[in-house]
């Protein structure tokens, strides 16, 4: 009797010890793939802030301006503007149509 009760505890043991080790692998697994993605996510979030710091200062754009378009700009006010119209064939170009000449 002692001995069947002493097998059935090591047994119920040995399948507790089983069902937990399981349940704690799937959860570091869900733990690892968080981080990683937070990892990829923050890299990212640096880069693209990099960019945006790099490109949107008024030096830079100006360098950027005369490196790449030399004359093609052209300083406008704000409110001169009225309505921009995307071009359908073209997607990248974009037609200003102001209500002042300047």
């Amino acid at each position: 009797m002692k001995k069947t009760i002493f097998v059935f505890l090591i047994t119920i043991l040995v399948l507790a010890t089983t069902l937990i080790k399981n349940s704690t692998k799937k959860i570091d697994q869900k733990i690892f793939e968080a981080k990683e993605n937070i990892i990829f996510l923050k890299s990212k979030y640096e880069l693209e802030l990099l960019d945006y710091n790099y490109l949107s200062s008024p030096k830079k754009l100006m360098n950027h301006q005369n490196q790449y378009f030399e004359n093609d700009l052209i300083p406008r006010k704000l409110n001169a503007i009225n309505q921009i119209v995307f071009d359908k064939k073209s997607s990248n170009i974009i037609i200003i149509n102001n209500s002042l000449n300047e």
